[in-house]
């Protein structure tokens, strides 16, 4: 694990237009913690990513919201706010296409960003 290092959470999952957590999320957040209490130092942000449906406004506060959503559930198990921060970036940030199902869907994502490792 090196600093700048981003890490995409592949089975951290929220259903269409909504941020609230699927229950078949929490087995990818429950390595996330592990991997936190493994590095006591190790801060991270927590950046949510849309599709291009809909507006702008509304997808940087979707992609927001889902992002705050992770960050407080790894608050809620006991890790220092401190070591967090969260941040959505709507549609902006793509990693494939948005012309198609597939690429869309990759878009969607919520990601790690490793600020500091110890």
């Amino acid at each position: 694990l090196i600093a700048g290092k981003i890490i995409v959470l592949k089975n951290v999952f929220f259903d269409y237009d909504k941020y609230t957590l699927r229950s078949a999320s929490l087995a990818e957040l429950e390595k996330v913690l592990q991997l936190m209490e493994e590095y006591p130092n190790m801060e991270l942000d927590v950046w949510g990513h849309t599709d291009i449906k809909g507006s702008d406004s509304y997808n940087k506060t979707l992609s927001m919201n889902r992002a705050k959503v992770v960050y407080n559930w790894l608050i809620n198990q006991g890790i220092s706010k401190n070591r967090l921060s969260y941040d959505g970036f709507g549609y902006h940030k793509p990693i494939a296409t948005h012309d198609t199902d597939e690429g869309r869907q990759l878009n969607r994502r919520t990601e790690l960003h490793i600020k500091k490792v110890k």
